[in-house]
This record gives structure tokens, sequence and C-alpha cells, in this order.
């Protein structure tokens, strides 16, 4: 019987991480390459080449690979978008211009707004007309269409985006101008906001939409050239990737709904850390993903992560409540509810004009990398800061691939931080670490007390190549009593991607109050947005005994600007469980701004449905009961400094792959594997469990 391999590729910023599962035998394979930024390709190939050759992997035998990308953020961040136009109700041409009227700082009288994605002379409007109860106004002018097809032609567009006026209500126009723009404009891609996000608001509308159109020529491209190469090597199966939400779906889908992968790479780590609580019975987590360019922090509640549809894409744009809300250009489709801070590996620290040491968000990322990389660079990093403070073993990073300069380091830190600032280098380096830990305890209190939970009640699960060196001293922070980190934690995302399951995402605005609530009618539109669902998963091979489906209802005080959503049990409402909703949503907006009103009205304001298509997990496996002693694993010792003694002190350092579970190390000490390195301060210890994970406790519990 041949064996059959998931493989799961997931690109970073400096490196990217390649796990490969054999079905049969439950065997888990890891590996890393570094990134390639000009052309993120190829780090896929790469790895793909890697770990089917390494581990004697024929290429049939691959059942089906799982990607997780930044390209589409990228293209955006980078303005690498495909040339665009926009078609919007006549009177909104200048939608994409006005933007908001928020900003990030309200009183930066430098602040300028980003760019639209399109410039104004490729927005059009056109004569037509739709009310907010789907009643036709004015008629759709098909001839001013036509001439707008003709100019666009001219303009030689790559893709158009169509967001009219009250489009979420009725589709109809829109559906016209789709079809007219499409026979007359062959080869370019058309996105329509009734089908990308069916909501009101008429800019986020908008911004969803275009982002959509504007990427998708883009990532079209780049998943095309992936799969072209994968055939010529024999590699059949089914090429799946990770959403924003935390789901997977086609190359083919990714590619007509690119919007839905902005964030993909960041939320399978979140996936993976969700997927391991439930294993361990931790249904509340805090997600920690330290790489090599950011750190991304998340919450995970009753086994399932927070979904934010607030999100900004953009060079300075944050997730949710708290973030630099304004910066970037908001999108209206479900993501992990993430905050991403620039303080990765590979995060370069300076001393700003005013003689403060800072560190980011600019990183060293892939290419040249730290300086004790040996590549070229000439920042200092906080990997340059963890190898002069003895953290790091310079012989022993990436397995022995990658042979770290100490002196390199020590002489970039001295002369670019501690000179200016009048520090020894180990005050300096320990200063940059210090400030990163700061920035990234503030990044998951965003996630957790702003939100309004106790990170006391949860656990840290941290991963990344970078997260269980810092993970420890956050823990300290926030008062987490147990901090896990899974086994090969640099790989963490990768198997996130590998224990998802197929996902798509509908919403249709509808807002009534709830008194008056047509039963009915929702009902109608939940069927409506089922069958979609089901549909879509049928064409990608889910019988539908594997299809389920997740109902969710956003509701607001009548008067509010923003609405929280509450979970249905399915798509019939009674007077129970309309009154069950009802104390959802009161918990809900106590929880998140301090106070309820049970007295006020309450309006149903979007219908959300997401259809699940069950894929099979990869088994964990247990490791055997350790009955010898911990010398054992002991590799060798050597000064870490370390803050609560003031200074170097001579350290265990020990062997992750010898520690069977059971076994208890004592701090300070030093666990070391391939892809990461996890420190243990004093006054703690850490316990590995049956599934191999390292649980970090203070000694005193």
């Amino acid at each position: 019987m041949r064996a059959s391999y998931r493989l799961g590729i997931d690109i970073g910023g400096t490196f990217t991480d390649a796990i490969l599962i054999n079905e049969e035998t439950g065997e888990i394979n890891v590996g890393k390459v570094p990134s390639t930024p000009a052309d993120p390709s190829i780090g896929f190939l790469d790895a793909t080449d890697r770990m089917l050759s390494r581990h004697g992997a024929a290429p049939d035998e691959v059942v089906y690979v799982v990607h997780g990308t930044t390209v589409a953020t990228n293209s955006i961040i980078e303005g690498n978008v495909a040339r665009t136009g926009f078609v919007t109700t006549d009177g909104f041409r200048d939608l994409l211009e006005i933007q908001r009227q928020i900003r990030p700082a309200p009183y930066d009288l430098n602040f300028h707004k980003p760019r639209p994605l399109v410039p104004r002379y490729l927005c059009y409007g056109i004569p037509e007309r739709i009310d907010a109860q789907g009643n036709v106004i004015t008629p759709l002018d098909e001839e001013a269409v036509q001439r707008v097809a003709e100019d666009l032609a001219n303009e030689q567009v790559e893709a158009v985006a169509v967001c009219l006026l009250h489009s979420y209500i009725s589709g109809d126009h829109e559906q016209r101008v789709g079809a007219i723009l499409r026979d007359s404009l062959p080869g370019v891609v058309v996105s329509l906001s009734s089908d990308i996000a069916p909501e009101f608001r008429e800019y986020y509308r908008a911004s969803t939409t275009v982002i959509n159109a504007s990427i998708r020529p883009v990532v079209a491209r780049y998943l095309d050239g992936i799969e072209q190469r994968l055939r010529e090597i024999g590699l059949q199966a089914e090429l799946l990737v990770m959403q924003s939400s935390g789901g997977v779906y086609t190359f083919q889908s990714a590619s007509q709904r690119p919007v839905y992968m902005v964030e993909s790479g960041p939320a399978a780590g979140v996936i993976a850390a969700a997927h391991l609580g439930q294993v361990l019975g931790r249904s509340d987590v805090l997600s920690f993903d330290m790489g090599g360019t950011t750190a991304k922090a998340s919450m995970i509640q009753a086994g399932t992560p927070r979904v934010t549809k607030d999100y900004e894409v953009g060079a300075t744009a944050q997730p949710g409540v708290g973030a630099s809300r304004g910066s970037g250009y908001p999108i209206r489709t479900p993501v992990i509810d993430l905050v991403e801070v620039g303080a990765g590996g590979g995060s370069i620290a300076w001393v700003d004009p005013g003689g403060a040491l800072r560190v980011g968000p600019h990183s060293a990322g892939a290419d040249p990398g730290p300086v004790c990389y040996q590549k070229g660079g000439t920042d200092p990093t906080i990997t340059d800061a963890n190898l002069v403070l003895g953290r790091l073993n310079a012989d022993y990073f990436l397995g022995s691939e990658i042979q770290l300069d100490r002196a390199a380091a020590e002489s970039v830190i001295q002369e670019k931080c501690a000179r200016p600032l009048r520090l020894d280098v180990t005050a300096a380096a320990h200063s940059i670490v210090e400030i990163a830990n700061a920035a990234m305890v503030n990044a998951l209190r965003l996630v957790s007390v702003q939100r309004g939970f106790d990170p006391r009640e949860f656990v840290l699960m941290a991963f990344g190549g970078a997260g269980p060196l810092h993970a420890n001293r956050l823990a300290e922070e926030l008062s987490v009593p147990v901090t896990i980190v899974p086994q090969s934690p640099g790989t963490t995302s990768a198997m996130g991607l590998l224990v998802t399951d197929l996902k798509h995402d509908y919403s249709t605005t509808m807002i009534q109050n709830v008194e008056g609530l047509d039963f009915d009618t929702v009902f109608q539109v939940f069927e409506s947005m089922e069958v979609q669902g089901r549909a879509s998963l049928g064409q990608e091979g889910k019988r539908d005994a594997e299809i389920s489906c997740l109902y969710q209802i956003d509701m607001r005080y009548v008067g509010q600007s923003y609405e929280l959503g509450v979970s249905v049990g399915g798509p019939r409402l009674d007077d129970e469980s309309l009154s069950a909703m009802l104390d959802q949503f009161h918990a809900a907006h106590d929880r998140a701004y301090g106070y309820r009103a049970p007295s006020e009205p309450v309006e149903v304001v979007t219908l959300r449905l997401t259809a699940i298509g069950r894929i099979a997990k990869p088994r964990s496996r247990r490791l055997d009961r350790f009955s010898g002693d911990v010398s054992a694993a002991l590799k060798a010792t050597r000064p870490v400094f370390f803050r609560e003694s003031s200074r170097f002190v001579d350290c265990p350092i020990y062997d992750r792959y010898q520690l069977g579970a059971g076994v208890v190390i004592r701090g300070p000490s030093i666990v070391e594997e391939n892809d990461s390195t996890t420190v243990v301060h004093p006054g703690y210890g850490a316990r590995v469990d049956e599934y191999g994970n390292l649980l970090l406790m203070a000694d005193s519990t």
C-alpha cells in the first residue's frame, strides 16, 4: 500500500516553513528554508522540493497541499496592484477619495489618508438609483455603462470594481453592470460588491470590492504559477489556501475572492493554537506567534478564535479595537482578530534623534537578515541581542544550518546602540529585548484586557521561531499561570494549515428592530446563504454529511454606529431563541463597553453564515514516559544573562529531543531544538506533557 501525505507550506517574512504528515503512520516531518521576498513562489517550491526529497515522498503520494501566504497583503502594501477601474452610482464617484472622517491621531496635522487604490480618473458614476428598501428610484442607464466600458478599454485596465448604492439590498443593477462589462471587456476581471461584501456602509463595501478586484490578477498569476510548477513535477494533489478567517478554500476560489486571504499566514498559527488547546483540554488560550519579522497576538475563547469584521490592510493598519484605525484600507470580510507588532527576531533596534532606544517596526527580514547571519546585515536586531545575551547557540541555529557570528552582533550593538546610549553591550542588548517584550505584552493586553477578558484565566501558547525565547517573560508580566510551547514551535503555523477545514463565509444586511423581527425573512436569508455554501463545498468535493453551518447575527442598540455579533443555534428563530440572543448581546456589550442597557431597543443589522466542510485532522502522537535522569538530555552549560540575576549565570542547556513525557527541569535553563529555543527564567520550571509540549509555570505552582 502506497503512503499518502499532507503538505503545508507557510511563507513568512524571514523563513518559509513546511510540514509533511504521513497519513498512514502519523509521522510528522518539518523543515525551513529562507523566504524569497522578491518572488515568494521560489521559497514555496524550494520548501516543497526539500520536504519531498528528504523524506522519500513521491509527488503523486501527496493527497493535498495547503498554503499560507502574505502575497495578497504585500501586493497592497507595496502598491503592486493591477490597473483597476471603479464604477459606482452617479454622484458618488469621489467615494474612494473622501474615504472616512476618522484619523489614527486626531491632532497629527501631517497625517495623510492612504492613497486610493484606484486613481480618480478611473472612477466613474453611472445613472441609476435603488433606495434602502430595494425600490428602483432611477432605472439603470445601460448605454452609460457601455460608454464607461469603452473608456475602461481605452485605459487598458486589468480589473474593475463595481459598487452601487444600496446594492446590499438588491444586486440587480450591479449584476447587469457586471454582465455588460464582462461582455465588453474580455480578459478583464470584474468584482461586484453584492457578491464580495453585501453589507451596508458604502465606503467599507467599496473598499473591500476594490481590494478584491485590484489584487485578483496578482494573486491569480501567483497561484497559477505555483500550480503549474507542482503539476510539472507530478504533484496532482488538491491545492488549498488559508483564509483570513481561519478556514481554507481552493486555489480557484482564492483566485476569484483573494480579499478573503489578506491575513492568510498569521491566521494559520491561531488555528494551530486552537487545535492544540482542544487536544490538551485548554479551551481559553492566548496565541502568541513571534517570527522573524513580526509578532502576532490573538485570543481563543471556548476553543474558538475571535473573529473581527473591522480590519484594515496597509503599512500601519491593525485589526480590532485599540488599533491604528483610519490609516489603512478597510475590508468587511471575516478576519481572525489579531494584533500585530513590528517585533520579530529581525526587527531593527535604533536610537532616535531624541536619544531614545527603539525597536522596530522595520525589519532586516530574510535578506540580508540580522547581522549575526553574516549575509550583509548592518543593523542590530532582536536576534543579535538574544545572541549577545547567551540565549541563542551560535553553533546550533536552525539545526546548525546557519552559523551565527556573536562577535559581529556585539560589535554592531556596541556601535549603534550601546555607545550612543553610554551603556555597555550587555545592558544595551538586554534593553533591546525588554523594549520588544513591552511591545508584545501590550499586544497581548489589546486582545485580552481591552476586549474585557482577564489574561490570568487563559494559558499562553507561544510559537514561531522566536516566540519561546520571550514567552516566559511575557507570561510573568501578564500573570498568566501556564505557558505552552508546542513541539517544533518554529513550524506551528504550518501545522495550522493542516488542522483546519474548508470554509466559506456569507453575509447579508437586514436592519430590523428586534421587537418586530420577521422570523420567516430571517430563515429565508439564512437558507439562501446555506444553499450557496453547500453548493460551493459540494463543488470542492465535500459530501453533505461532511458539511455544517454556523449562524451569527450582528446586533446593536438603536442609534449606535457599531454592532456586536451573537451566535444562534440555527436558521429558524422563535421567541425563546430571540430572548437568548438578547441575553448574549447584553452580556457582550457589557464586556466590550462596560455597561448594558436592557431597557433600550435593539435592532438586528447583519445575518452571517459560515459553511464548513470538515477535513480529517492528523493524529496527535504521545511520547513515551521519561524514566531516566534529566541529565541525560543535558548538552552543555553556557553563560546566559537574566534580569533576575543582573548578571550572566552558568545555565544548563537541554536537548528537547531527549526530553520524554513527565520530565521536569528548573530555571534558569535553556531548551534547544532545530527550529527554536525556549528560555526558562529563574523562579520558573518546565514540564513535558504526554504530547511533548513544554509547560512553563512558576515554581510556586
